[in-house]
């Protein structure tokens, strides 16, 4: 099952499973907990031995002092101090050694914690950055942040402290109950009977708190999603005064977080006074009953003083567990959903055996292929198409018409349904991945920059090149004279997504990228349109460099960057209705006659 059975519709988050789905779930969970933790066995078995060690050491106390008041006290009106010095000293080593341990059980518990959060934040991004565009463009962005981020610091939350609270405090009182028998049967009798009630309000609180608190998750997820969607938007927000539309939405996304808080928090309030009453009924219980057989004889009294404490101590740990299952609970629904983007596939799978291509010419072939990003719309209906080596070739259609479904497919973005592409005849499903991404480079209309300096940026179409290939780059492609007269020329930190650089500055720099990688094939998505007429004729001499001698696909709407295509395709429904250089098509009465007509008539 992969996260898609986890997202509704528009991959919305859901909090409704059925019982198969929840059964599935809870399996993928497991498996991602038993992966995590497998290696840190060793550190594992260690921790166990040091916290059952420090918690016997804790649960001695009570029976120690029922030795020192009903051995030690008798012995000392008879000038005997050994026992009670002896029950002085157990009692001070025993919390000794208790604190010591309890001490190095959260170092190694916290070091053992790290490791799991290292080793799970860098599954998470591995494996989203492998993951295909197609999951990219259908699960939002804002999600793949909520996991690396609240879902992530739910599981820390539950690492860090509720792992701890939880072994400590059900050995706790575990030992607890053993040491009340042993003492007094007829007491651990009585703290048995008191576990009924308590499991029975347990069992009511864990039914109920599971499905509120995967609500919290969903409610605290939405959050996230619309927050970093309206930032990475926001000048589409100012643009169309969306501000008010969005406190509204926002509004009723937070009114829904904090119903589905107010529900949990309820909760607690039957569950916690719940566990403070069975805890005194039952102290009350031992007490009275004690008190009783203390009058007739039968118990001591420095026994009945241990039974109590150990029947009131049993019940401390419990509001800690209850405030461990409220972060168990987060963290299982954040586990879930990162177990769920672990188990998503590529679509676009590397090859088992890939095939080696050291040197392609460019030359690139459909043959048969039909392609839909969804079952019931073809994209690509049936198409074949051969581009020659070292042939530049002009994309143009109106919108809708398959131009950047076709460059997606030879980027190898998407895997065709039926048929198959292929570089100088090898299918590119069949092709060594670090061979295709080095012949087939695509540069976008989002000229995206990452944080660090221009040459950094450049740098990426060639990590190891030197500062004297990554400034021919730049002249190559026109970029070299703005960025010298950047603040401080090729070190100008950029900043993220290229603040300290315009549109067309940004584009210059993907061009010098691409230059850089020196690719055999070269695809340009609408490369040019954030360039003004002055940057773009300017860019006109760089993009005859940066074409020549590889196969170029160019994308465009501006045909005066078509104009220096060999070929030109027009394309109209997944399908090419004209084929021609630019002349002849020109010089016909075709579409893109019409075409380059409205267009010069738009220059005038």
């Amino acid at each position: 099952m992969t996260d898609a059975s986890v997202r509704g519709v528009g991959g919305e988050e859901r909090d409704d499973f059925s019982r198969a789905e929840s059964k599935q779930i809870r399996a993928r969970s497991l498996r991602l907990l038993g992966s995590l933790v497998q290696p840190m066995r060793a550190r594992l078995v260690l921790s166990i031995v040091v916290v059952v060690i420090s918690t016997l050491s804790q649960v001695a106390g009570p029976a120690i002092i029922a030795y020192g008041i009903d051995t030690g006290l008798p012995a000392l009106l008879n000038a005997d101090w050994m026992p009670v010095a002896f029950a002085g000293l157990a009692y001070l080593l025993s919390g000794v050694v208790g604190a010591t341990l309890i001490a190095w059980f959260t170092i190694l518990s916290a070091r053992i914690s790290q490791a799991i959060l290292f080793d799970l934040r860098k599954r998470v991004f591995l494996h989203t950055q492998k993951l295909s565009l197609e999951f990219h463009e259908s699960y939002t962005s804002g999600r793949i942040i909520s996991r690396q981020t609240s879902d992530l610091d739910a599981i820390r939350e539950l690492l860090d402290s509720g792992i701890n609270q939880l072994v400590q405090g059900v050995l706790y009182m575990l030992f607890t109950a053993i040491a009340l028998f042993l003492l007094d049967p007829a007491s651990g009798f009585i703290l048995l009977a008191a576990l009924v009630p308590l499991a029975v309000l347990t069992r009511w609180f864990q039914l109920r708190s599971q499905r509120m608190f995967r609500r919290t998750r969903v409610a605290s997820a939405r959050l996230i999603v619309m927050f970093v969607e309206t930032m990475t938007g926001i000048r589409a927000v100012k643009a169309f005064r969306k501000e008010k539309r969005n406190e509204a939405e926002f509004g009723g996304l937070v009114e829904d977080y904090r119903d589905a808080n107010a529900r949990v928090i309820k909760l607690f309030g039957v569950y916690d006074p719940g566990l403070v009453l069975i805890g005194n009924v039952a102290v009350a219980v031992v007490l009275l009953v004690g008190g009783f057989r203390v009058i007739d004889g039968g118990l001591a009294v420095g026994v009945l003083l241990a039974a109590v404490l150990y029947t009131r101590r049993f019940f401390d740990p419990m509001e800690d567990m209850a405030m461990f299952y409220n972060s168990y609970q987060s963290a299982t629904a954040a586990l879930e959903k990162i177990s769920g983007v672990l188990e998503e596939e590529p679509s676009v799978p590397d090859p088992e055996q890939p095939v080696d291509l050291w040197e392609s010419a460019g030359a690139i072939s459909f043959e048969g292929v039909e392609f839909g990003y969804t079952e019931d719309r073809p994209i690509l209906p049936h198409f074949d198409l051969t581009l020659p080596a070292g042939q530049t070739v002009a994309l143009v259609g109106s919108t809708g018409a398959g131009k950047s479904t076709l460059a997606k497919l030879i980027s190898r973005f998407y895997d065709p349904t039926r048929g198959r592409v292929t570089l100088d005849g090898i299918d590119l499903r069949e092709l060594h991945p670090k061979d295709l991404r080095r012949a087939i480079v695509m540069v976008t209309q989002e000229a995206y920059l990452f944080s660090g300096t221009v040459a950094d940026n450049i740098a990426i179409g060639k990590p190891d090149a030197s500062r004297e290939e990554i400034e021919a780059a730049a002249r190559a492609v026109g970029a070299d004279a703005f960025i010298r007269g950047l603040p401080n020329g090729y070190e100008t930190d950029v900043n993220k997504r290229g603040g300290r650089v315009s549109a067309g500055q940004r584009q210059l720099i993907s061009f010098a990228r691409a230059f850089l990688a020196d690719p055999a094939v070269l695809i340009l998505d609408e490369a040019t349109a954030s360039l003004d007429i002055p940057s773009e004729r300017l860019v006109q001499d760089a993009l005859q460099t940066l074409l020549a001698d590889r196969t170029a696909v160019i994308i465009a709407h501006r045909l005066s960057t078509v104009s220096i295509a060999d070929r030109v395709l027009v394309m109209q429904n997944g399908r090419i209705v004209e084929d021609g250089s630019p002349a002849e098509l020109i010089g016909g009465d075709g579409r893109f006659a019409q075409m380059h007509a409205s267009w010069r008539d738009s220059l005038v």
